[in-house]
């Protein structure tokens, strides 16, 4: 054979095996898309904590997705009320509601479990039951016959009792009073004698001044201080037992977040964890310094009596078995949650619990 033929037609065949193998590359990968959502928050713009946080968990997503995925914020009432977001996330008028799944309680009042409910977990057990526990899991298998999956986005932890325009001392002086209250709270302080009324937060103010109302609570000093509850009622009262741990909830379309790329997911699974943490560390902050300079200016904190808070404590456990006897999503999530409570309580008072009681003896006695 002529070696130069021989040559030639291996060359050629080498060009073809090469543009075969060009050809089987893989294509380039495609920039990930472009999307815009709408968030309505449960709250006013006044508010940088628990607004706020909707705002570092769009941030956090823009960030995250290299600006592709855009979460535009709106405070409440701009787009839509707070007491209608449930309705405009299912039907998708919105993609999120940032807000208290308790505010949809009368729905169904299993709604409640995704905020928490009366004399139920502190802010460290509401995450662990989440995050850990099996309560977010089962929440979402309940969310899901709304059309809507959540995400924890922040927590203000305990809150306080409310303000109200009288002293209050026993179990008959709360009879009969006008309570602004929100979520599940009112179903139990209406037993015991209470007129629960649920208004948003910006119109608290000119209720209470107004004397629609008698008392209202909404978070505890630093966003009371912002909407001037304190100047139009003297009494602040404590603890806010019907909301001991309070998660704020990214309650999403189902429909829509199937349809997002999973790395999109991860990144609204990230930046929910993130508002979650930072709304809580700007409480802490922020709430001891307000305090002090409520009392300063007038405020006069009170413990609700021992005769208030049992009635209460046992108003709500009747509450849960009345629910629970009809309501098999309430009963399921009741179980688990509470079934945690009493775990985790058995811990606390060793550890929590006995820490931190000695260490306020300490400050009391001057020593910190």
């Amino acid at each position: 054979m002529d070696r130069r033929s021989f040559i030639k037609r291996a060359g050629v065949a080498g060009t073809g095996a090469a543009a075969s193998v060009a050809l089987a590359a893989p294509a380039v990968a495609q920039s990930p898309p472009s999307i815009n959502w709408r968030l309505s928050s449960g709250y006013p713009k006044l508010l940088d904590t628990i607004y706020g946080a909707a705002e570092v968990f769009a941030d956090s997503v823009r960030e995250l997705t290299d600006r592709q995925f855009n979460i535009e914020v709106f405070p409440d009432g701009e787009i839509v009320d707070v007491f209608d977001g449930l309705t405009a996330v299912r039907e998708g008028t919105i993609e999120i509601a940032s807000t208290a799944s308790t505010f949809f309680w009368e729905e169904d009042p299993a709604f409640a479990f995704g905020t928490g409910v009366p004399f139920g977990l502190n802010q460290r057990m509401m995450n662990a039951w989440l995050y850990e526990g099996g309560g977010l899991e089962l929440l979402n298998e309940f969310y899901s016959k709304y059309n809507i999956i959540g995400f924890p986005t922040g927590n203000t932890g305990a809150q306080m009792g409310g303000w109200f325009r009288r002293e209050i001392n026993t179990l008959d002086d709360m009879q009969g009073l006008n309570f602004r209250i929100g979520g599940f709270g009112g179903a139990i302080v209406e037993k015991i004698g209470v007129n629960p009324v649920n208004l948003p937060a910006e119109r608290i103010y000119g209720a209470l001044e107004n004397g629609t109302i008698d008392a209202a609570e909404f978070v505890g000093p630093y966003d009371d201080d912002k909407l001037g509850l304190n100047r139009v009622a003297k009494y602040y009262y404590y603890p806010g037992w019907w909301e001991g741990g309070v998660t704020v909830m990214n309650l999403i379309n189902l429909d829509k977040w199937k349809a997002l790329p999973k790395s999109y997911q991860a990144a609204v699974r990230n930046a929910s964890a993130l508002a979650n943490s930072v709304m809580m560390a700007r409480y802490d902050t922020l709430n001891p310094p307000t305090l002090r300079e409520l009392v300063q200016f007038g405020t006069v904190l009170r413990p609700y009596s021992s005769d208030i808070m049992l009635a209460c404590f046992n108003a709500a456990k009747e509450t849960y078995a009345e629910l629970s006897a009809d309501n098999a999503d309430f009963k399921t999530l009741h179980d688990s949650y509470m079934s945690y409570r009493g775990e985790a309580y058995l811990w606390f008072q060793l550890s929590e619990y006995a820490q931190d009681t000695f260490l306020m003896l300490q400050q009391r006695a001057g020593r910190l």
